[in-house]
């Protein structure tokens, strides 16, 4: 069977991840959360106190790229692939909301960008792949087969954020994911390197009111057209 690559950018809380792993379990493809991986640098820049509340030593970052390596484990309990850091399991380290805070800040840096953008190109050179992300279709692979653009308003992903982050045992006000949803909004959209952009042969999908089963009917049925070029 011809196997294509399918890139699904979007909007923060948009729920790319979830559904792209449905995609790729349907289909039997590789899945590769790319937020995940900018997240993983996040928390090392954390770590190493690069970045926080008022500073952001950028430089120190770059100079300490060559000393980050980031790969995935699939575990065969929870059925995902979860995210190491030299080694370490991050998977719920990266998933918090202070790193959701410093995500966007860090995923400006061009140095950081093109590392991980290599990355991301190598694991896909087969195909047969779903990624998600911000620049998936227009930066990554931009010959992708089939481009998906994930939205919903605001409030709409806030409000699954929150509900996200509750069941995971965090402390926290709506106030203060919807805060962060906007701000990461407005910094992924007008950042100089490579910006939150809908590439001009992507589909749009607006989920704010589509259950997870429709949308993934919806781009199963578009991935299967696809495949049959």
């Amino acid at each position: 069977m011809n196997k294509i690559v399918i890139a699904i950018d979007g909007f923060s809380s948009t729920g790319k991840s979830t559904i792209a792993k449905k995609i790729a379990k349907q289909l039997n493809y590789i899945y590769v959360d790319t937020g995940a991986m900018y997240r993983a640098v996040t928390y090392f820049a954390l770590e190493n106190n690069f970045i926080g509340d008022g500073f952001f030593y950028s430089e120190k970052l770059i100079e300490q790229l060559d000393k980050i390596s980031i790969n995935f484990k699939f575990n065969d309990i929870k059925g995902f692939a979860e995210v190491y850091l030299n080694g370490k399991n991050i998977e719920s380290d990266i998933r918090t909301l202070r790193v959701s805070q410093f995500v966007s800040p860090v995923a400006t840096l061009s140095e950081v960008r093109r590392k991980l953008v290599e990355q991301q190109q190598l694991m896909g050179k087969d195909k047969g792949m779903v990624m998600d992300g911000r620049d998936i279709g227009t930066v990554v692979f931009p010959d992708a087969e089939l481009k998906i653009f994930m939205t919903a308003s605001a409030e709409t992903r806030a409000k699954r954020r929150y509900k996200e982050l509750l069941e995971r045992g965090h402390n926290l006000s709506y106030e203060d994911v919807l805060e962060n949803v906007t701000t990461r909004d407005r910094i992924d959209s007008t950042r100089e390197d490579s910006p939150l952009v809908k590439a001009e042969d992507a589909i749009e999908i607006d989920n704010s009111d589509l259950t997870i089963e429709e949308q993934l009917d919806t781009i199963l049925d578009l991935a299967s057209h696809s495949i049959a070029k």
